[in-house]
């Protein structure tokens, strides 16, 4: 079975200034970021502002980056979702299309105890095929619900699908604790793209980046200089992708990644409301320190 690794780019989902899905711009995107060597793709998530879309829009967009990417980088759907039924049917529908594999986030917003939550990725595991594979999905300080270590151990023992967890909370101790699952035999991803390089070190597969989906370049750098372990040059590109990090926000609002998107000549549309676009005034901040940054941290990344 295929695993995530490396950098996982967290994808955006483009719209159109109506607010309908722009499934172009989609197909744009991963070409661009096929061509930066981001070596996974996660379309569909926190970042693809996933409880924003309808079960049919996400079934678009899953079609489209898996179209689009053919085979050349791996993909992985998101598909967890408000309801039980919603998610099964966005899991069975994206092994249906060719993808690789599945994220699944915790229930969100209201409460779930251990046994709910066990029992909630159980229904989904054994509603696809025992051999795709299936990552769990813990950020609970966006989905109010915390999937704990012994939790995901015995989903790993009971179903060979569940193969990993994207954890999204900068808990070393805890990602510690899911290295540790099945005896190291389980894929760990790191959502917190400032602590990538650290990650790395602890044994974690990779990232599953937001950022690197605006600026895969020093993500992608760091990761081939760990691999070539060269520790020095993985510090210093852990630092300008942090810095990176930090202009765009952490990814606390996707219109800063857009905008700096279409910065870089990549137009992903605009925001769906509720949210915003940014105003003309925080435009051309973001232009003005973007600029800044990208000089300050060439020599670095060349």
């Amino acid at each position: 079975m295929k695993h995530l690794y490396g950098v996982t780019t967290a994808m955006v989902t483009p719209f159109d200034r109506n607010g309908q899905v722009d499934l172009e711009k989609a197909a744009g995107l991963t070409e661009f970021l096929i061509s930066k060597g981001v070596h996974c793709l996660y379309p569909l998530g926190t970042t693809g502002e996933m409880v924003r879309l309808s079960v049919s829009e996400r079934k678009a967009v899953a079609e489209t980056v898996v179209k689009t990417a053919a085979g050349r980088v791996t993909v992985f759907i998101h598909v967890g979702a408000v309801t039980l039924e919603d998610t099964i049917e966005l899991a069975q529908h994206a092994h249906s299309i060719g993808a690789d594999g599945i994220g699944v986030v915790t229930p969100i917003f209201l409460g779930a105890n251990d046994r709910e939550m066990e029992q909630y990725f159980a229904s989904v595991a054994s509603s696809i095929p025992g051999d795709f594979p299936m990552y769990l999905y813990n950020i609970p300080q966006c989905a109010a619900n915390d999937l704990k270590t012994e939790v995901a151990q015995r989903l790993a023992e009971r179903f060979k699908n569940v193969i990993g967890i994207k954890y999204s909370y900068p808990d070393f101790l805890r990602t510690a604790e899911y290295l540790g699952i099945n005896d190291g035999h389980f894929s760990v991803m790191h959502g917190t793209d400032r602590l990538f390089l650290a990650s790395l070190a602890m044994g974690c597969d990779g990232t599953v980046s937001g950022v690197s989906c605006v600026y895969p370049e020093p993500f992608v750098a760091l990761y081939q200089a760990f691999q070539e372990k060269d520790l020095e040059k993985a510090r210093q590109l852990q630092k300008v992708a942090v810095k990176y990090c930090e202009t765009l926000r952490n990814g606390s609002n996707m219109s800063y990644f857009k905008e700096a998107l279409k910065m870089r000549g990549v137009d992903v549309g605009y925001m769906r409301a509720p949210q915003l676009d940014l105003t003309p005034e925080e435009k051309m901040q973001l232009q003005n320190r973007l600029n800044e940054l990208n000089n300050e941290t060439r020599d670095i990344q060349a």
